[in-house]
């Protein structure tokens, strides 16, 4: 039993949750202020957004290692998944999809009508992202996209609705997800050219798809300034946003120097930055809670 779960825990790489967990908590810290005057959402509300977050990227992490089984059967850098070697069957990756689908359901129904009524808009553009490549470069929008529910998610599950400064924090989690999917993509530029896949650095090169993902950082940072100014944070969520800032500027860097830095700039790298931007956001709510 423990070994079955340490196949799924790395079929889903379970420990990358936290690029849009921290997102999610951000978008329920700054809902929670406007509302209740507290960062405390309810644990309630914690646990209901911390199994809808998990049953949703399950899904779509296991939907995307069922829907590409057979292209990452050729890669070498991703023939060792468990979807791939045998370790889990297909029909099992299928069930498990299935089976985090119905949880996410069942858990916006617990939430609120509004996350119920979205819950299948979500799962189906989650799973479309498994078939994007296939046919559009903009595949890596639509992971950006993914992400991007996260603090949709959030903002909905404390406020039942999404106000402005939701949809550009949203907007610039796409962006920052976006930008590091392309210097991620950037180790498998020859495989996709050669299976006829749809990515940016296969269709345009190396130098235009750093310069594309500089540019999507940028629209990056825009967004989070919008978004904080627009939630009207203080001053520790302005830190928060320049520290973040010099963090992808840091990413950029090094792949720039070398390409074999990108494992490095992608999981530990963008890791960080969500969890840094978590904290600031929770000390300037804290502040803006007790320093009225």
């Amino acid at each position: 039993m423990l070994k079955r779960l340490k196949n799924f825990s790395e079929l889903v790489a379970f420990e990358h949750t936290v690029f849009s967990g921290a997102f999610i908590l951000i978008a329920m810290i700054v809902a929670s202020v406007q509302k209740n005057g507290s960062v405390w959402f309810g644990f309630e509300i914690f646990l209901l957004c911390a199994l809808a977050l998990v049953s949703a990227r399950n899904f779509a992490m296991g939907f995307n290692r069922y829907a590409d089984r057979f292209i990452d059967a050729k890669n070498a850098r991703t023939n060792k998944r468990p979807s791939v070697d045998g370790r889990i069957s297909p029909n099992a990756v299928l069930f498990f999809c299935v089976l985090n689908a119905l949880i996410f359901v069942g858990v916006s129904y617990a939430i609120n009508n509004l996350a119920f009524y979205l819950s299948i808009p979500f799962l189906i553009v989650l799973g479309g992202y498994s078939y994007m490549k296939r046919f559009s470069y903009l595949a890596h929008l639509v992971l950006g996209i993914s992400l991007g529910l996260a603090p949709l998610a959030g903002s909905i599950a404390v406020l039942g609705a999404i106000p402005l400064w939701c949809l550009f924090l949203c907007l610039g989690v796409m962006f920052w997800v976006a930008g590091f999917d392309l210097l991620y993509s950037l180790q498998d530029i020859a495989f996709d050219r050669a299976e006829g896949l749809y990515s940016i650095p296969s269709i345009f090169g190396e130098a235009k798809t750093l310069l594309i993902s500089r540019i999507f950082h940028i629209f990056a940072v825009i967004f989070w300034a919008l978004f904080v100014y627009v939630s009207h944070g203080w001053i520790f969520a302005y830190i928060g946003l320049v520290v973040s800032m010099g963090m992808l500027i840091y990413e950029q860097y090094l792949v720039s120097v070398d390409f074999r830095n990108i494992p490095k700039a992608f999981f530990v790298t963008n890791g960080y930055l969500g969890f840094v931007f978590f904290i600031f956001i929770l000390i300037d709510g804290l502040s803006r809670t007790y320093g009225n």
